[in-house]
Protein backbone atom coordinates (compact mmCIF):
# COMPACT_ATOMS: atom_id res chain seq x y z
CA UNK A 1 0.00 0.00 0.00
CA UNK A 2 0.73 3.72 -0.60
CA UNK A 3 -0.09 7.45 -0.78
CA UNK A 4 -1.22 9.26 1.90
CA UNK A 5 -0.43 7.17 5.84
CA UNK A 6 -1.69 10.06 8.64
CA UNK A 7 -3.56 7.15 9.77
CA UNK A 8 -1.69 4.53 9.25
CA UNK A 9 -3.51 3.14 6.35
CA UNK A 10 -1.35 1.96 3.96
CA UNK A 11 0.32 0.06 6.94
CA UNK A 12 -0.60 -3.47 6.00
CA UNK A 13 -0.43 -5.60 9.23
CA UNK A 14 2.21 -7.84 8.92
CA UNK A 15 -0.28 -10.82 10.08
CA UNK A 16 -2.39 -10.25 7.03
CA UNK A 17 -2.35 -13.68 5.04
CA UNK A 18 -4.70 -14.63 2.59
CA UNK A 19 -5.93 -12.03 1.19
CA UNK A 20 -8.97 -12.19 -1.86
CA UNK A 21 -10.46 -8.69 -1.95
CA UNK A 22 -9.56 -5.12 -0.55
CA UNK A 23 -11.06 -1.56 -0.16
CA UNK A 24 -9.45 1.40 0.43
CA UNK A 25 -11.61 4.20 2.29
CA UNK A 26 -11.32 7.97 3.22
CA UNK A 27 -8.58 6.82 6.09
CA UNK A 28 -8.88 3.10 6.14
CA UNK A 29 -8.26 -0.41 4.42
CA UNK A 30 -9.67 -3.43 4.63
CA UNK A 31 -8.48 -7.27 3.36
CA UNK A 32 -10.83 -10.17 3.27
CA UNK A 33 -9.48 -13.29 3.93
CA UNK A 34 -10.31 -16.42 1.89
CA UNK A 35 -11.31 -18.21 5.74
CA UNK A 36 -14.58 -14.97 5.09
CA UNK A 37 -12.76 -13.01 7.72
CA UNK A 38 -12.21 -9.22 7.73
CA UNK A 39 -9.01 -7.42 9.08
CA UNK A 40 -9.43 -3.88 8.88
CA UNK A 41 -6.32 -0.80 9.45
CA UNK A 42 -5.79 2.66 9.72
CA UNK A 43 -8.04 5.25 11.13
CA UNK A 44 -10.82 3.89 13.63
CA UNK A 45 -12.29 7.15 14.42
CA UNK A 46 -16.00 5.68 14.11
CA UNK A 47 -14.86 1.68 14.35
CA UNK A 48 -14.15 1.45 11.06
CA UNK A 49 -11.55 -0.55 11.55
CA UNK A 50 -13.42 -3.71 13.68
CA UNK A 51 -15.82 -5.66 11.75
CA UNK A 52 -18.41 -6.63 14.51
CA UNK A 53 -17.87 -9.82 16.44
CA UNK A 54 -19.19 -13.02 14.42
CA UNK A 55 -18.87 -11.50 10.95
CA UNK A 56 -17.81 -14.27 8.76
CA UNK A 57 -18.69 -16.34 5.55
CA UNK A 58 -17.80 -12.43 3.71
CA UNK A 59 -17.38 -12.97 0.21
CA UNK A 60 -17.18 -8.57 -0.59
CA UNK A 61 -15.77 -5.79 1.56
CA UNK A 62 -16.43 -2.09 0.64
CA UNK A 63 -14.92 0.37 2.70
CA UNK A 64 -16.66 3.71 2.46
CA UNK A 65 -15.97 7.80 4.28
CA UNK A 66 -15.49 5.81 7.58
CA UNK A 67 -17.72 2.90 7.70
CA UNK A 68 -17.67 -0.35 5.87
CA UNK A 69 -19.89 -2.70 4.17
CA UNK A 70 -19.47 -6.37 4.09
CA UNK A 71 -21.71 -9.14 1.62
CA UNK A 72 -21.52 -12.34 2.99
CA UNK A 73 -22.43 -15.98 1.46
CA UNK A 74 -26.45 -15.86 2.31
CA UNK A 75 -26.01 -12.19 0.41
CA UNK A 76 -27.03 -10.55 3.14
CA UNK A 77 -25.37 -7.18 3.87
CA UNK A 78 -23.52 -5.78 7.57
CA UNK A 79 -22.30 -1.89 7.92
CA UNK A 80 -20.10 -0.36 10.66
CA UNK A 81 -18.69 2.78 11.38
CA UNK A 82 -19.91 6.26 11.25
CA UNK A 83 -23.60 5.93 10.35
CA UNK A 84 -24.48 9.57 10.62
CA UNK A 85 -26.62 9.48 7.38
CA UNK A 86 -27.51 6.39 7.86
CA UNK A 87 -25.26 5.08 5.06
CA UNK A 88 -24.22 1.87 7.09
CA UNK A 89 -27.81 0.72 8.46
CA UNK A 90 -28.53 -1.81 6.16
CA UNK A 91 -32.39 -1.65 4.48
CA UNK A 92 -34.37 -4.26 3.90
CA UNK A 93 -35.48 -4.51 0.29
CA UNK A 94 -37.05 -7.49 0.35
CA UNK A 95 -34.66 -9.62 -1.90
CA UNK A 96 -30.75 -10.51 -2.17
CA UNK A 97 -28.07 -7.87 -3.18
CA UNK A 98 -25.63 -9.03 -5.51
CA UNK A 99 -23.50 -6.23 -5.78
CA UNK A 100 -22.52 -3.15 -2.64
CA UNK A 101 -20.47 -0.52 -3.14
CA UNK A 102 -19.69 2.26 -0.19
CA UNK A 103 -19.41 5.89 -1.05
CA UNK A 104 -18.32 8.96 1.33
CA UNK A 105 -21.97 8.57 3.02
CA UNK A 106 -23.69 7.04 0.52
CA UNK A 107 -23.78 3.32 -0.30
CA UNK A 108 -25.49 1.34 -3.58
CA UNK A 109 -26.64 -1.85 -4.26
CA UNK A 110 -27.82 -4.34 -7.27
CA UNK A 111 -30.87 -6.08 -7.21
CA UNK A 112 -30.66 -9.86 -9.03
CA UNK A 113 -32.48 -8.56 -11.91
CA UNK A 114 -30.08 -5.39 -12.40
CA UNK A 115 -31.67 -2.69 -10.19
CA UNK A 116 -29.78 -0.42 -8.39
CA UNK A 117 -31.01 1.29 -4.86
CA UNK A 118 -29.17 4.02 -2.66
CA UNK A 119 -29.58 5.14 1.06
CA UNK A 120 -27.61 7.66 2.78
CA UNK A 121 -26.67 10.94 2.46
CA UNK A 122 -28.63 12.62 -0.67
CA UNK A 123 -27.85 16.06 -0.60
CA UNK A 124 -26.26 16.12 -3.95
CA UNK A 125 -29.23 13.37 -5.09
CA UNK A 126 -26.23 10.37 -5.79
CA UNK A 127 -29.22 8.32 -4.34
CA UNK A 128 -31.91 9.76 -6.51
CA UNK A 129 -30.90 6.24 -9.33
CA UNK A 130 -31.48 7.82 -12.79
CA UNK A 131 -35.18 6.06 -14.50
CA UNK A 132 -33.50 5.54 -17.56
CA UNK A 133 -30.92 3.78 -15.91
CA UNK A 134 -31.20 0.02 -17.56
CA UNK A 135 -30.10 -3.06 -16.14
CA UNK A 136 -27.03 -2.76 -14.11
CA UNK A 137 -23.98 -5.21 -13.85
CA UNK A 138 -21.43 -2.52 -11.52
CA UNK A 139 -21.96 0.33 -8.85
CA UNK A 140 -19.84 2.58 -7.44
CA UNK A 141 -20.37 5.37 -5.01
CA UNK A 142 -18.06 8.00 -4.94
CA UNK A 143 -17.49 10.98 -2.92
CA UNK A 144 -21.30 12.83 -3.82
CA UNK A 145 -21.83 11.15 -7.01
CA UNK A 146 -22.58 7.41 -7.83
CA UNK A 147 -21.85 5.42 -11.12
CA UNK A 148 -23.56 2.63 -12.58
CA UNK A 149 -22.46 0.37 -15.44
CA UNK A 150 -25.06 -1.41 -17.01
CA UNK A 151 -25.44 -5.01 -19.35
CA UNK A 152 -25.12 -2.87 -22.89
CA UNK A 153 -21.73 -1.13 -21.28
CA UNK A 154 -22.92 1.92 -21.15
CA UNK A 155 -22.29 4.06 -17.79
CA UNK A 156 -24.58 6.41 -16.00
CA UNK A 157 -23.58 8.82 -13.52
CA UNK A 158 -25.68 11.15 -11.24
CA UNK A 159 -25.38 13.33 -7.99
CA UNK A 160 -22.55 16.02 -8.06
CA UNK A 161 -21.19 17.53 -10.90
CA UNK A 162 -19.51 20.50 -9.52
CA UNK A 163 -15.85 19.00 -10.54
CA UNK A 164 -17.28 17.12 -13.73
CA UNK A 165 -17.73 13.67 -12.31
CA UNK A 166 -20.82 13.12 -13.85
CA UNK A 167 -20.08 14.47 -16.83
Amino acid sequence: AWGNNSSGQTNVPANLTNAIAIAAGLAHSLALRNDGTVIGWGSNTAGQTNPPPGLDRVMAVSAGGNYCLAQRDDWTVTGWGDNTFGQASIPDFGFPWYVISAGSNHSLTIDDFGGVYGWGDNSQGQTDIPLSLGYAQQVAAGGSHSLALDWDGYVTAWGNNLSGQTS
